[in-house]
């Protein structure tokens, strides 16, 4: 009887061509849309709340928009009568929108690896016909696309809300922090960070609940510093001595008074202004007396006594380079911590 005989075969056989970008990005779709879902819920009802508000804002400033002449006594009342009556709910809008990026980077950015290394499931999905390292990139890549354009149409909403206010003279301006995060550019970086450091974290602690509350620690952490310490250092501050310079729209760093070269402390601005009946109450903000006469203007009675008030601060018109500025160093640590998630996951042994 003739011995079966095997088709030859040759020792190594050629890899299966990788699983095409775009059928990735269907499967990231596929697994995420939920998330992406929620992240599209979050912007619009944050949306649909300032553009209800957005309306009753434009609509009380057309009749300051339409008086004229706009310096008139008559104008500056209406202008000051609005301001009152919508900063402080505006201010408090722009504080609560503070939170769309930590949210996106909790609820979308965290569970991205955490949920699968926290399940086991990541065993399967390595052994798919593409590679780990592809499987991260798609993933975090059309995840990061989505949250950036959600974010770049919402700065736009923003931009519009607010302008009613800028119309009436309200002096925080373009660079004023809880501002400034949300328009232009800078909201896009700050959503692609927040997304990336929760990638990060879901990565490095493996399990999705604790990952998000690290997100938000280290988010809320980095935004806190940028605000109250690296954000003004951008360009070096405008410092004069000018006490008539126009702050409007200005972001005020600081005011101090200053007398021969050596700072001056309350009291003896008090003991300065006490021959025309003048209560201090901070170095700036001043309270006439009953009997100061009605042409004296402290602050330049001070100057006439040899104070200097020294003025810090950066104008208006350096909202773009600092726009520019902060999304350039944001997207480079983004690049950076989606680098390191990539170069963790080929590193790790499944």
């Amino acid at each position: 009887m003739a011995p079966l005989m095997l088709p030859a075969t040759s020792e190594f056989q050629p890899d299966p061509p990788p699983i095409p970008w775009r059928n990735m990005a269907w499967i990231t779709w596929r697994q995420h849309r939920l998330a992406l879902a929620g992240a599209g819920t979050l912007f619009s009802v944050a949306a649909l709340w300032m553009l209800v508000r957005g309306i009753q804002l434009h609509h009380a400033y057309a009749p300051i928009a339409a008086c004229r002449p706009a310096g008139r006594d008559a104008c500056k009342a209406m202008a000051d009568q609005f301001l009152n009556n919508y900063a402080p709910g505006t201010g408090a809008t722009l504080g609560l929108l503070q939170v769309i990026p930590p949210l996106i980077g909790a609820f979308v950015g965290a569970p991205v690896l955490a949920r699968e290394l926290e399940s086991g499931t990541f065993r399967y999905t390595w052994t798919q016909g593409f590679n780990r390292a592809r499987w991260t990139v798609a993933k975090l890549a059309l995840l990061a696309v989505a949250v950036m354009v959600m974010a770049g149409l919402f700065s736009l909403l923003v931009s519009w809300y607010v302008s009613p206010l800028w119309g009436a003279g309200d002096n925080n301006g373009l660079l004023y922090p809880t501002l400034f995060d949300l328009r232009g550019v800078a909201l896009m970086a700050w959503t692609l960070a927040a997304l990336a450091i929760g990638a990060l974290a879901g990565f490095l602690i493996r399990r999705v609940v604790a990952a998000m509350f690290a997100t938000f620690a280290v988010w809320a952490g980095l935004a806190f510093a940028t605000a109250a310490f690296l954000r003004r250092h951008y360009q070096a501050p405008i410092v004069t001595t000018n006490p008539n310079v126009d702050l409007r729209q200005t972001w005020l760093i600081s005011q101090i008074w200053a007398q021969h070269g050596k700072l001056a402390n309350l009291s003896m601005i008090n003991q300065t202004l006490h021959p025309i009946d003048v209560q201090a109450l901070t170095p700036r903000q001043f309270q006439p007396g009953p009997a100061t006469p009605p042409s004296v203007d402290p602050i330049h009675y001070l100057v006439q006594h040899g104070y200097s008030l020294i003025t810090t601060y950066q104008p208006a018109s350096r909202f773009w380079p600092f726009q520019s500025i902060e999304s350039s160093w944001l997207l480079l640590l983004s690049l950076i911590l989606i680098g390191t998630v990539v170069w963790l996951v080929r590193r790790r042994v499944s």
